[in-house]
This record gives C-alpha cells, structure tokens and sequence, in this order.
C-alpha cells in the first residue's frame, strides 16, 4: 500500500512539473511574439522626426486625458491635496499640461531606443557635471531624484563620470524587453539593479574599492507597514523612503540631488546639488530632508511635470502609533 502510494505521489510530481514546464515555455513564446509584434513600431516611433514625433504625442494626450481619463481622479485628487491655495483655474492648467507632459516623457522613452551619446547630450544639458568629476576623485556618489521631469534620461548622466555607473529600475516583467532595456542603457555606460539589488552591490562595491555611481528616484512611496520613516512631504504627513540615505550613511558614500528642469518640448537641463560628501558624518534623516525639501521647491516652482498619477500621498492619516515621536 506504501509502496502504490509513493508511485501515486511521484506520478503527480512528474506530471505537475511538465504541466510546469510547458507552462513555462508557452509563457516565453508569448513574451517573444509581444516583443517581436510591439517592437517595430515602438522602433519607427523612435525615429520620427521631431515635428511627427510630438504630434503623435498631442494625439496619444487627446485619448488619454479626454477619452480615457486615465486616472484623472487621482492626479485631481493630488493637486487639490497639496495646493489647497490654489483656484479651480489654475488646478486645471496644472492637470492639463501634466498629462500633455506625460504623454511627451513617455514617448521620449521610446525615444531612447535609438538616442546616441552625441544626439542625447543636445537634449538633455548637463549644468554642472563638474561637480559629480570632483566628488568621485574622493568616494562612490548617490544621486537623488525625484519623478520629475524626464527621470528616463537621467541614465544618460553616467556618460560623463569616470566611475562606473549604476541606475535602479523596476524590472519589466517580459524578460525579452527587460533584456533589450538593460542593454540600450549599456550604452551610455549604465547597469540597472533591481531595488532587491541594490543594498547588495553598494556594499559589495564599498568593500572591494570600486568607486561606483548610482542613480536613485527617491520619492516613491514605501508600503506603510515597512516604513522607517514617517515625515511631511507637501505638507503631509506619509511614509518616506530612505533606503538611499541608509546606505550612504552605512558606507560613508557621498549624496547628491539632481534637479531636472524642461527648457523646451524634448529639451531639459540638468544640475546638481551636493547634499553630503561624507554621509557617515550627517545625523539620522538628515540626508531624506533635505532630498523632500529640494523636491518640493522644484514640484512648486512648475508643478506640471512631476509624477501625479502616482499615488504618493495614499497612506496619509495612517502614521502608526510607534512614529507617534518622530518628525
């Protein structure tokens, strides 16, 4: 009876482990054909010319924002939120020029796959990369950044520095465009890492000398109940995430804010802000303020291009008892 009971056991395991497989390898086949069907026209996009580009943007804002609404009660819910002050006038030419912006950076996203070194530096202007050059003689840089502007080109600032640069990224769950992505920002001398990554290569970096930089957007928000930190960003109160001050402060890296600024329609302008050489010697939370304050200054001066379709301000009123102390 054992012995019929093991052969029963180890058939449904032989059995479920094809099921698996073939499952498996069905799940790849349609990843490919997604990847071989969207891929040249996200390529013949790529390479419009500036006035059809841009036109097809102004197209993809009508059916977003007007026939969609792709998530209008949220971006009003957040204007409303933290600009109180402001008239019913005013809120709607923020959402207006947000989505007509959105629409713009995302394109511009599939503008990358074919944007060399030479053509990205003529959209995106670096102010100051001295002072990135003369931080990275000394120690490894954290860069700071917000949703703003246009952060997929941010990647592009690792084709000035000397030392080895790193970007972290939300892994894209079809692993032929995951693999494509990775590869395009090789280019331009960047690595991503997962954010399960990060912790692990800034460190193995920190103890084998490997002077490194590594670009962050840092105004997510954490799940509530793994927050470490609870302050006011917009005037409220939410979760904030510090994991790049954590690790600045565990080995002594540098940090760095990075403003983005839109000059024009495809043209920005980047500049930096050191905020800390040596962060072993800044007190606790020292750094994530003054990264919220530099944020809110740039999302005040021109609201309309930061991230309002992002829920940022969701777990507000829900600080938990054991922040009750803490600003």
């Amino acid at each position: 009876m054992l012995w019929s009971l093991y052969q029963c056991c180890t058939l449904s395991a032989l059995y479920l482990a094809s099921n698996i497989t073939i499952f498996a390898h069905n799940f790849l086949r349609m990843q490919l054909l997604a990847f071989v069907l969207i891929y040249p026209f996200l390529w013949i996009v790529s390479i419009l010319p500036h006035r059809l580009f841009y036109g097809l943007s102004d197209i993809a804002c009508f059916f977003i924002y007007r026939v969609f609404g792709y998530r209008r009660k949220v971006v009003q819910e957040n204007l409303n939120l933290v600009f109180p002050d402001k008239s019913a006038d005013e809120i709607h030419r923020i959402e207006k020029e947000f989505y007509k912006h959105l629409c713009d950076m995302f394109l511009e996203m599939v503008k990358t796959m074919n944007l060399s070194k030479e053509a990205v530096a003529k959209k995106y202007h670096l102010v100051n990369p001295e002072v990135l050059l003369e931080i990275e003689k000394e120690r490894s840089i954290i860069i700071l950044c917000a949703h703003y502007a246009n952060w997929e080109w941010n990647v592009s600032i690792n084709n000035y520095v000397n030392s080895k640069g790193y970007a972290v990224y939300q892994k894209i769950n079809n692993s032929y465009f995951d693999n494509f992505i990775r590869k395009t920002r090789a280019r331009w001398n960047t690595t991503l890492i997962t954010q399960a990554q990060t912790a692990k290569t800034v460190i193995h970096n920190f103890r084998n000398n490997v002077r490194a930089t590594y670009g962050m957007v840092s105004d997510q928000s954490p799940q509530a109940h793994r927050a470490h930190y609870w302050t006011d960003f917009m005037g409220i109160t939410v979760p904030i995430f510090n994991g790049g001050e954590a690790l600045a402060r565990k080995t002594g890296l540098a940090t760095v804010f990075l403003k983005v600024s839109k000059v024009k329609r495809g043209h920005y302008k980047a500049e930096f802000t050191p905020i800390s050489i040596n962060s072993k010697e800044t007190e606790e939370h020292e750094i994530t303020d003054k990264f919220l304050r530099l944020t809110e200054e740039q999302i005040r001066e021109k609201p309309e291009y930061y991230l309002w379709t992002h829920k940022r301000w969701k777990h507000r009123g829900k600080k938990p008892a054991a922040f009750a102390d803490v600003s």
